[in-house]
Protein backbone atom coordinates (compact mmCIF):
# COMPACT_ATOMS: atom_id res chain seq x y z
CA UNK A 1 0.00 0.00 0.00
CA UNK A 2 1.27 3.39 -1.06
CA UNK A 3 0.15 7.21 -1.73
CA UNK A 4 1.69 9.70 -3.51
CA UNK A 5 0.97 12.97 -3.62
CA UNK A 6 0.79 14.52 -7.11
CA UNK A 7 -0.84 17.28 -9.39
CA UNK A 8 -2.50 17.22 -12.28
CA UNK A 9 -1.73 20.10 -14.53
CA UNK A 10 -4.25 20.61 -16.96
CA UNK A 11 -4.39 23.10 -19.71
CA UNK A 12 -7.75 24.70 -21.61
CA UNK A 13 -8.25 24.73 -25.71
CA UNK A 14 -8.32 28.72 -25.42
CA UNK A 15 -6.13 31.94 -26.18
CA UNK A 16 -4.34 32.31 -24.05
CA UNK A 17 -4.63 29.14 -22.39
CA UNK A 18 -6.36 28.51 -18.95
CA UNK A 19 -4.53 26.29 -16.95
CA UNK A 20 -5.44 24.89 -13.48
CA UNK A 21 -3.53 22.60 -10.88
CA UNK A 22 -5.69 19.93 -8.94
CA UNK A 23 -4.62 16.83 -6.30
CA UNK A 24 -4.30 13.55 -7.64
CA UNK A 25 -2.81 10.24 -5.20
CA UNK A 26 -0.69 7.77 -7.18
CA UNK A 27 1.43 4.88 -6.52
CA UNK A 28 4.87 5.73 -7.05
CA UNK A 29 6.00 1.75 -6.95
CA UNK A 30 3.31 1.27 -9.94
CA UNK A 31 4.60 3.83 -12.11
CA UNK A 32 6.51 6.73 -10.74
CA UNK A 33 6.02 10.46 -12.17
CA UNK A 34 7.97 13.33 -13.17
CA UNK A 35 9.38 15.53 -11.05
CA UNK A 36 9.11 18.51 -12.86
CA UNK A 37 6.49 20.04 -15.25
CA UNK A 38 9.17 20.51 -18.07
CA UNK A 39 9.36 16.55 -17.92
CA UNK A 40 5.80 15.47 -18.46
CA UNK A 41 3.44 14.63 -21.53
CA UNK A 42 0.44 16.13 -22.62
CA UNK A 43 -2.34 14.24 -23.20
CA UNK A 44 -6.26 15.30 -24.57
CA UNK A 45 -8.43 14.31 -22.09
CA UNK A 46 -11.34 11.74 -22.54
CA UNK A 47 -14.01 12.26 -20.03
CA UNK A 48 -15.58 8.75 -18.99
CA UNK A 49 -17.06 9.46 -15.88
CA UNK A 50 -20.41 7.97 -17.20
CA UNK A 51 -18.62 4.17 -16.64
CA UNK A 52 -16.62 2.66 -14.51
CA UNK A 53 -14.65 0.73 -17.13
CA UNK A 54 -14.72 -2.63 -15.44
CA UNK A 55 -15.42 -4.06 -19.17
CA UNK A 56 -14.06 -3.32 -22.68
CA UNK A 57 -17.20 -3.30 -23.96
CA UNK A 58 -18.28 0.00 -21.84
CA UNK A 59 -16.66 2.08 -24.62
CA UNK A 60 -15.87 2.18 -28.26
CA UNK A 61 -13.04 0.83 -29.91
CA UNK A 62 -10.42 3.32 -30.61
CA UNK A 63 -11.87 6.31 -28.16
CA UNK A 64 -9.16 6.14 -25.77
CA UNK A 65 -5.87 5.44 -27.99
CA UNK A 66 -3.13 8.27 -26.86
CA UNK A 67 -5.26 9.82 -24.71
CA UNK A 68 -5.57 10.61 -20.74
CA UNK A 69 -8.81 8.72 -19.37
CA UNK A 70 -10.76 9.53 -16.67
CA UNK A 71 -13.53 7.20 -15.27
CA UNK A 72 -15.44 6.31 -11.84
CA UNK A 73 -14.22 3.98 -9.07
CA UNK A 74 -16.88 0.81 -9.44
CA UNK A 75 -16.52 -3.07 -8.53
CA UNK A 76 -13.67 -3.76 -10.00
CA UNK A 77 -9.61 -3.12 -8.49
CA UNK A 78 -8.01 0.14 -10.29
CA UNK A 79 -5.77 -1.92 -11.54
CA UNK A 80 -8.32 -4.15 -13.78
CA UNK A 81 -9.50 -0.60 -14.88
CA UNK A 82 -6.14 -0.06 -16.05
CA UNK A 83 -5.41 -3.17 -17.95
CA UNK A 84 -8.51 -2.41 -20.05
CA UNK A 85 -7.58 1.27 -20.39
CA UNK A 86 -4.00 0.47 -21.53
CA UNK A 87 -5.24 -2.48 -24.15
CA UNK A 88 -7.45 -0.02 -25.60
CA UNK A 89 -4.72 2.40 -26.23
CA UNK A 90 -4.81 4.93 -23.28
CA UNK A 91 -1.86 6.56 -22.07
CA UNK A 92 -3.35 7.88 -18.80
CA UNK A 93 -5.95 7.15 -16.45
CA UNK A 94 -7.50 8.92 -13.64
CA UNK A 95 -10.15 7.56 -11.44
CA UNK A 96 -12.84 9.49 -10.26
CA UNK A 97 -14.01 9.38 -6.42
CA UNK A 98 -16.89 10.88 -5.33
CA UNK A 99 -15.83 10.03 -1.66
CA UNK A 100 -12.45 11.03 0.02
CA UNK A 101 -9.26 9.92 -1.59
CA UNK A 102 -7.22 7.89 0.18
CA UNK A 103 -4.28 5.19 -0.77
CA UNK A 104 -4.01 3.80 -3.70
CA UNK A 105 -3.58 -0.33 -3.13
CA UNK A 106 -4.02 -3.87 -5.10
CA UNK A 107 -1.60 -6.90 -5.96
CA UNK A 108 0.72 -5.06 -8.35
CA UNK A 109 2.43 -8.63 -9.21
CA UNK A 110 -0.85 -10.10 -11.27
CA UNK A 111 -0.21 -7.03 -13.20
CA UNK A 112 3.19 -6.68 -14.33
CA UNK A 113 2.12 -5.83 -17.91
CA UNK A 114 0.29 -2.76 -16.71
CA UNK A 115 2.59 0.62 -17.43
CA UNK A 116 0.25 3.49 -17.65
CA UNK A 117 0.12 5.88 -15.02
CA UNK A 118 -2.37 5.48 -12.70
CA UNK A 119 -4.07 8.61 -10.56
CA UNK A 120 -7.48 9.03 -8.11
CA UNK A 121 -8.89 12.31 -8.53
CA UNK A 122 -12.21 14.00 -6.65
CA UNK A 123 -14.77 13.88 -8.94
CA UNK A 124 -15.75 17.47 -8.01
CA UNK A 125 -12.39 18.31 -9.22
CA UNK A 126 -13.58 16.98 -12.71
CA UNK A 127 -16.52 19.25 -12.60
CA UNK A 128 -14.12 21.93 -11.82
CA UNK A 129 -12.21 21.29 -14.67
CA UNK A 130 -15.11 21.25 -17.48
CA UNK A 131 -16.52 24.47 -16.37
CA UNK A 132 -13.46 26.24 -15.57
CA UNK A 133 -11.27 24.59 -18.51
CA UNK A 134 -14.18 23.76 -21.24
CA UNK A 135 -14.55 20.39 -22.34
CA UNK A 136 -11.64 20.00 -24.28
CA UNK A 137 -8.51 19.83 -21.97
CA UNK A 138 -5.21 18.74 -21.92
CA UNK A 139 -3.61 16.92 -18.66
CA UNK A 140 -0.40 16.17 -17.41
CA UNK A 141 0.56 14.34 -14.32
CA UNK A 142 3.78 15.09 -12.32
CA UNK A 143 5.01 14.80 -8.69
CA UNK A 144 7.28 18.03 -7.38
CA UNK A 145 9.43 16.95 -4.48
CA UNK A 146 8.38 18.67 -0.95
CA UNK A 147 9.85 22.11 -0.21
CA UNK A 148 12.64 22.11 2.87
CA UNK A 149 11.03 24.60 3.98
CA UNK A 150 8.09 27.32 3.67
CA UNK A 151 8.45 30.99 3.78
CA UNK A 152 4.46 31.56 4.62
CA UNK A 153 6.08 30.09 8.49
CA UNK A 154 7.79 33.60 8.55
CA UNK A 155 4.33 35.60 8.29
CA UNK A 156 3.07 32.87 10.89
CA UNK A 157 6.19 33.57 13.48
CA UNK A 158 6.21 37.24 13.03
CA UNK A 159 2.15 37.55 13.73
CA UNK A 160 2.39 34.64 16.77
CA UNK A 161 5.16 37.38 18.52
CA UNK A 162 3.67 39.89 18.07
CA UNK A 163 0.55 39.00 18.90
CA UNK A 164 2.03 37.63 22.34
CA UNK A 165 4.69 40.22 22.69
CA UNK A 166 1.30 43.15 22.75
CA UNK A 167 -1.33 41.01 24.52
CA UNK A 168 1.33 41.31 27.45
CA UNK A 169 2.23 44.66 27.54
CA UNK A 170 -1.16 45.66 26.93
CA UNK A 171 -2.27 43.24 30.19
CA UNK A 172 0.78 45.05 31.89
CA UNK A 173 -0.94 48.71 31.03
CA UNK A 174 -4.06 47.54 32.45
CA UNK A 175 -1.81 46.03 35.37
CA UNK A 176 -0.09 49.97 36.19
CA UNK A 177 -3.66 51.66 36.08
CA UNK A 178 -4.93 49.44 38.41
CA UNK A 179 -2.51 50.01 40.69
CA UNK A 180 -2.76 53.48 40.46
CA UNK A 181 -6.35 53.63 40.98
CA UNK A 182 -5.90 51.33 44.45
CA UNK A 183 -3.51 53.62 45.27
CA UNK A 184 -5.66 56.47 44.45
CA UNK A 185 -8.75 56.09 46.55
CA UNK A 186 -10.61 58.88 44.34
CA UNK A 187 -9.80 56.80 41.17
CA UNK A 188 -10.93 53.55 42.58
CA UNK A 189 -14.25 53.38 42.20
CA UNK A 190 -14.28 54.28 38.46
CA UNK A 191 -11.68 51.84 38.00
CA UNK A 192 -13.07 49.36 39.50
CA UNK A 193 -16.12 49.50 37.12
CA UNK A 194 -13.86 50.03 33.97
CA UNK A 195 -11.94 46.68 35.35
CA UNK A 196 -13.17 43.37 32.90
CA UNK A 197 -10.56 41.11 33.87
CA UNK A 198 -11.21 37.62 34.60
CA UNK A 199 -8.46 35.90 37.45
CA UNK A 200 -7.98 31.60 36.52
CA UNK A 201 -7.64 29.93 40.05
CA UNK A 202 -6.31 26.28 39.74
CA UNK A 203 -9.24 24.98 40.19
CA UNK A 204 -11.08 27.45 37.57
CA UNK A 205 -7.74 25.96 35.62
CA UNK A 206 -8.33 22.28 35.72
CA UNK A 207 -12.31 22.86 34.69
CA UNK A 208 -10.97 25.16 31.70
CA UNK A 209 -8.88 22.55 30.73
CA UNK A 210 -11.30 19.23 31.14
CA UNK A 211 -13.58 21.27 29.02
CA UNK A 212 -11.45 22.06 26.23
CA UNK A 213 -11.07 18.10 26.23
CA UNK A 214 -15.04 17.85 26.19
CA UNK A 215 -15.04 20.16 23.44
CA UNK A 216 -12.80 18.48 20.88
CA UNK A 217 -14.75 15.32 21.91
CA UNK A 218 -17.97 17.01 21.09
CA UNK A 219 -16.19 18.18 17.73
CA UNK A 220 -14.83 15.01 16.44
CA UNK A 221 -18.08 13.12 16.97
CA UNK A 222 -20.28 15.69 15.85
CA UNK A 223 -18.46 18.21 13.85
CA UNK A 224 -20.88 18.89 10.57
CA UNK A 225 -23.33 20.65 13.51
CA UNK A 226 -20.86 22.00 15.73
CA UNK A 227 -18.62 23.94 13.51
CA UNK A 228 -21.66 26.37 12.83
CA UNK A 229 -21.82 26.91 16.26
CA UNK A 230 -17.86 27.89 16.85
CA UNK A 231 -18.33 29.95 13.60
CA UNK A 232 -21.20 31.76 14.90
CA UNK A 233 -19.44 31.94 18.79
CA UNK A 234 -16.16 33.70 16.72
CA UNK A 235 -17.91 36.14 14.65
CA UNK A 236 -19.52 37.20 17.92
CA UNK A 237 -16.50 37.30 20.07
CA UNK A 238 -14.03 38.21 17.64
CA UNK A 239 -16.24 41.68 16.82
CA UNK A 240 -16.02 42.29 20.23
CA UNK A 241 -12.39 41.99 20.63
CA UNK A 242 -12.06 43.98 17.27
CA UNK A 243 -14.10 46.49 19.35
CA UNK A 244 -11.84 46.29 22.55
CA UNK A 245 -8.77 46.87 21.03
CA UNK A 246 -9.45 49.15 18.50
CA UNK A 247 -11.34 51.47 21.24
CA UNK A 248 -8.14 51.56 23.10
CA UNK A 249 -6.32 52.78 20.03
CA UNK A 250 -9.00 55.35 19.54
CA UNK A 251 -9.20 56.03 23.32
CA UNK A 252 -5.57 58.02 23.33
CA UNK A 253 -6.68 60.08 20.21
CA UNK A 254 -7.81 63.58 22.06
CA UNK A 255 -10.05 64.59 18.72
CA UNK A 256 -13.80 63.65 18.06
CA UNK A 257 -15.27 63.43 20.84
CA UNK A 258 -18.40 64.44 20.40
CA UNK A 259 -21.06 62.39 22.54
CA UNK A 260 -24.52 61.85 22.48
CA UNK A 261 -27.28 61.46 25.44
CA UNK A 262 -29.84 58.22 25.38
CA UNK A 263 -31.59 57.45 28.45
CA UNK A 264 -29.50 58.76 31.14
CA UNK A 265 -25.92 57.71 29.50
CA UNK A 266 -23.36 59.62 27.17
CA UNK A 267 -21.44 57.42 24.51
CA UNK A 268 -18.82 59.06 22.23
CA UNK A 269 -20.13 59.18 18.12
CA UNK A 270 -16.72 57.53 17.14
CA UNK A 271 -17.51 54.40 19.37
CA UNK A 272 -20.51 53.43 17.51
CA UNK A 273 -19.06 53.90 14.35
CA UNK A 274 -16.30 51.67 15.26
CA UNK A 275 -19.23 49.15 16.98
CA UNK A 276 -20.74 49.03 13.18
CA UNK A 277 -17.51 48.62 11.55
CA UNK A 278 -16.36 45.57 13.92
CA UNK A 279 -20.16 44.12 13.12
CA UNK A 280 -19.95 44.31 9.79
CA UNK A 281 -16.01 43.47 9.28
CA UNK A 282 -17.32 39.97 11.67
CA UNK A 283 -19.99 39.69 9.27
CA UNK A 284 -18.05 40.09 5.89
CA UNK A 285 -15.43 37.22 7.58
CA UNK A 286 -18.84 34.84 7.77
CA UNK A 287 -20.23 35.43 4.41
CA UNK A 288 -17.41 35.38 2.65
CA UNK A 289 -15.08 32.84 4.68
CA UNK A 290 -13.92 30.18 2.15
CA UNK A 291 -12.64 32.65 -0.45
CA UNK A 292 -9.55 31.33 -0.23
CA UNK A 293 -7.75 34.57 -2.00
CA UNK A 294 -8.41 36.96 0.59
CA UNK A 295 -10.61 35.89 3.15
CA UNK A 296 -7.45 35.03 5.17
CA UNK A 297 -6.24 38.20 5.47
CA UNK A 298 -10.01 39.17 7.52
CA UNK A 299 -9.97 35.71 9.61
CA UNK A 300 -6.05 36.94 10.47
CA UNK A 301 -6.91 39.93 11.51
CA UNK A 302 -9.90 38.87 13.86
CA UNK A 303 -8.01 36.23 15.19
CA UNK A 304 -5.43 38.26 16.34
CA UNK A 305 -7.63 40.73 17.95
CA UNK A 306 -9.29 37.69 19.85
CA UNK A 307 -6.06 36.21 21.45
CA UNK A 308 -5.19 39.90 22.20
CA UNK A 309 -8.05 40.12 24.12
CA UNK A 310 -8.00 36.65 25.41
CA UNK A 311 -4.40 37.26 26.81
CA UNK A 312 -5.43 40.91 28.22
CA UNK A 313 -8.76 40.34 29.51
CA UNK A 314 -7.75 36.25 31.44
CA UNK A 315 -5.60 36.96 34.38
CA UNK A 316 -3.15 34.48 35.62
CA UNK A 317 -2.32 35.36 39.81
CA UNK A 318 0.55 33.41 39.92
CA UNK A 319 3.27 31.52 38.39
CA UNK A 320 1.64 28.27 40.19
CA UNK A 321 -1.78 28.86 38.40
CA UNK A 322 0.27 29.28 34.64
CA UNK A 323 2.55 25.94 35.20
CA UNK A 324 -0.89 23.99 35.90
CA UNK A 325 -2.49 25.40 33.06
CA UNK A 326 0.63 25.10 30.50
CA UNK A 327 1.61 21.62 31.58
CA UNK A 328 -2.10 20.13 31.58
CA UNK A 329 -2.52 21.60 28.14
CA UNK A 330 0.68 20.53 26.80
CA UNK A 331 -0.52 16.54 27.79
CA UNK A 332 -3.27 17.84 26.21
CA UNK A 333 -2.01 19.06 22.98
CA UNK A 334 0.66 15.57 22.26
CA UNK A 335 -2.14 13.09 23.69
CA UNK A 336 -4.56 14.55 20.62
CA UNK A 337 -2.21 15.04 18.25
CA UNK A 338 0.55 12.06 19.20
CA UNK A 339 -2.01 9.23 20.91
CA UNK A 340 -4.92 9.30 19.58
CA UNK A 341 -3.59 7.98 16.45
CA UNK A 342 -3.29 4.69 18.00
CA UNK A 343 -7.07 4.88 19.28
CA UNK A 344 -8.77 5.95 16.28
CA UNK A 345 -10.01 3.45 13.63
CA UNK A 346 -8.52 5.39 10.41
CA UNK A 347 -5.23 6.20 12.33
CA UNK A 348 -5.64 9.55 12.08
CA UNK A 349 -4.59 12.12 15.00
CA UNK A 350 -8.23 13.95 16.58
CA UNK A 351 -6.09 17.27 16.51
CA UNK A 352 -5.51 17.35 12.93
CA UNK A 353 -8.53 15.96 11.98
CA UNK A 354 -10.76 18.42 13.49
CA UNK A 355 -8.33 21.15 12.33
CA UNK A 356 -8.28 20.27 9.01
CA UNK A 357 -12.07 19.39 8.77
CA UNK A 358 -13.24 16.15 9.98
CA UNK A 359 -13.95 13.81 6.60
CA UNK A 360 -12.50 16.93 4.05
CA UNK A 361 -15.61 18.87 5.30
CA UNK A 362 -15.79 22.36 3.50
CA UNK A 363 -16.02 24.39 6.47
CA UNK A 364 -12.81 24.63 8.74
CA UNK A 365 -13.00 25.74 12.28
CA UNK A 366 -11.74 29.29 12.45
CA UNK A 367 -9.53 29.16 15.34
CA UNK A 368 -6.17 29.15 13.43
CA UNK A 369 -3.77 31.85 12.41
CA UNK A 370 -3.77 30.80 8.66
CA UNK A 371 -1.07 32.56 5.61
CA UNK A 372 -1.23 31.03 2.14
CA UNK A 373 1.60 28.46 1.73
CA UNK A 374 4.59 30.21 -0.80
CA UNK A 375 5.83 27.13 -1.89
CA UNK A 376 3.94 25.57 -4.77
CA UNK A 377 3.48 21.54 -3.87
CA UNK A 378 1.58 18.56 -4.71
CA UNK A 379 0.79 19.15 -0.61
CA UNK A 380 -0.26 22.69 -0.85
CA UNK A 381 -3.48 21.23 -2.84
CA UNK A 382 -3.63 18.03 -1.56
CA UNK A 383 -3.06 18.58 2.34
CA UNK A 384 -3.49 21.89 3.04
CA UNK A 385 -2.94 25.47 1.12
CA UNK A 386 -2.52 27.18 4.64
CA UNK A 387 0.36 27.36 6.92
CA UNK A 388 -1.91 27.15 10.15
CA UNK A 389 -1.16 28.60 13.70
CA UNK A 390 -3.82 27.86 16.20
CA UNK A 391 -5.17 30.41 18.36
CA UNK A 392 -4.44 28.24 21.81
CA UNK A 393 -0.51 28.42 21.15
CA UNK A 394 -0.71 31.87 20.99
CA UNK A 395 -2.78 32.74 23.81
CA UNK A 396 -1.94 30.23 26.41
CA UNK A 397 1.64 30.75 26.50
CA UNK A 398 0.55 34.93 25.82
CA UNK A 399 -0.91 34.08 29.36
CA UNK A 400 2.15 33.24 30.42
CA UNK A 401 3.75 36.53 28.74
CA UNK A 402 1.09 38.46 30.17
CA UNK A 403 1.72 37.15 34.01
CA UNK A 404 5.16 38.19 33.73
CA UNK A 405 4.56 41.72 32.48
CA UNK A 406 2.20 42.15 34.97
CA UNK A 407 4.95 41.13 37.67
CA UNK A 408 7.06 43.49 36.12
CA UNK A 409 4.84 45.98 37.06
CA UNK A 410 4.22 45.14 40.52
CA UNK A 411 7.79 44.54 41.19
CA UNK A 412 8.94 47.63 39.18
CA UNK A 413 11.51 45.05 37.51
CA UNK A 414 12.44 46.61 34.08
CA UNK A 415 10.43 44.05 32.21
CA UNK A 416 12.98 41.50 32.52
CA UNK A 417 10.26 38.95 32.97
CA UNK A 418 8.43 40.17 30.42
CA UNK A 419 11.18 40.92 27.85
CA UNK A 420 13.04 37.21 28.74
CA UNK A 421 9.63 35.49 28.42
CA UNK A 422 8.86 35.99 24.80
CA UNK A 423 12.34 35.85 23.72
CA UNK A 424 11.72 32.31 25.07
CA UNK A 425 8.74 32.42 23.10
CA UNK A 426 9.70 33.37 20.06
CA UNK A 427 12.74 30.77 20.45
CA UNK A 428 9.90 27.95 21.15
CA UNK A 429 8.63 28.90 18.17
CA UNK A 430 11.61 28.84 15.71
CA UNK A 431 12.59 25.14 17.48
CA UNK A 432 8.45 24.19 16.46
CA UNK A 433 9.34 25.20 12.80
CA UNK A 434 12.87 23.29 12.64
CA UNK A 435 10.96 20.21 13.85
CA UNK A 436 8.46 20.49 11.47
CA UNK A 437 10.49 20.77 8.34
CA UNK A 438 12.81 17.60 10.25
CA UNK A 439 9.47 15.46 10.64
CA UNK A 440 7.30 16.71 7.93
CA UNK A 441 4.20 16.16 9.79
CA UNK A 442 2.13 18.49 12.47
CA UNK A 443 3.66 19.53 15.74
CA UNK A 444 1.76 20.03 18.78
CA UNK A 445 3.65 23.58 19.02
CA UNK A 446 2.89 23.22 23.17
CA UNK A 447 5.40 21.05 23.15
CA UNK A 448 7.87 23.16 22.46
CA UNK A 449 6.73 26.66 23.54
CA UNK A 450 5.64 25.54 27.19
CA UNK A 451 8.89 24.23 28.18
CA UNK A 452 10.59 26.88 26.79
CA UNK A 453 8.38 29.99 28.55
CA UNK A 454 8.01 27.95 31.90
CA UNK A 455 11.84 27.21 32.08
CA UNK A 456 13.44 30.55 31.13
CA UNK A 457 10.81 32.51 33.61
CA UNK A 458 11.63 30.30 36.46
CA UNK A 459 15.23 30.47 35.85
CA UNK A 460 15.08 34.21 35.64
CA UNK A 461 13.10 34.05 38.76
CA UNK A 462 15.52 32.40 40.34
CA UNK A 463 18.60 34.37 39.33
CA UNK A 464 16.83 37.32 40.76
CA UNK A 465 16.28 35.40 44.09
CA UNK A 466 12.00 36.34 43.63
CA UNK A 467 10.70 32.81 42.66
CA UNK A 468 8.68 32.51 46.30
CA UNK A 469 6.84 36.16 44.99
CA UNK A 470 6.73 35.26 41.43
CA UNK A 471 5.37 31.59 42.31
CA UNK A 472 2.43 32.99 44.85
CA UNK A 473 1.51 36.30 42.80
CA UNK A 474 0.12 39.23 43.78
CA UNK A 475 -0.90 38.45 47.11
CA UNK A 476 1.57 41.28 48.51
CA UNK A 477 0.76 43.91 46.14
CA UNK A 478 -1.49 45.76 48.41
CA UNK A 479 1.71 48.04 49.80
CA UNK A 480 2.86 49.15 46.00
CA UNK A 481 3.01 52.81 45.39
CA UNK A 482 3.20 55.06 42.51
Amino acid sequence: VAADEGILHASGSGMPPVTKDYCIIYNSKWAPLPKTLDNATYRTLENLTSTVLCSSAEVPSGLMKDKAVVVMTGNCTFLEKARIAQSLGAKMLLIASKSRLSAISDNKTDFEDVTLPIALIRYNDIVDMQLVLGNEVNVTMYSPPLPEFDYSMVVIFLIAVFTVALGGYWSGVAELENLKAVASPGERETQWKKEENVTFTPVTVILFVVICCVMLLLLYFFYKWLVYVIISVFCLASAMSLYNCLAALIGQIPFGQCRITCSNKTIEVRLIFLAIFCIAAAVVWAVFRNEDRWAWILQDILGVAFCLNFIKTLKMPNFMSCVILLGLLLLYDVFFVFITPFITKNGASIMVEVAAGLFGNSEKLPVVIRVPRLEHSASTLCVLPFSLLGFGDIIVPGLLVAYCRRFDVQTRSSSVYYISCTIAYAVGMVLTFIVLALMKMGQPALLYLVPCTLITSALVAWRRKEMKKFWKGSSYQVGWRP
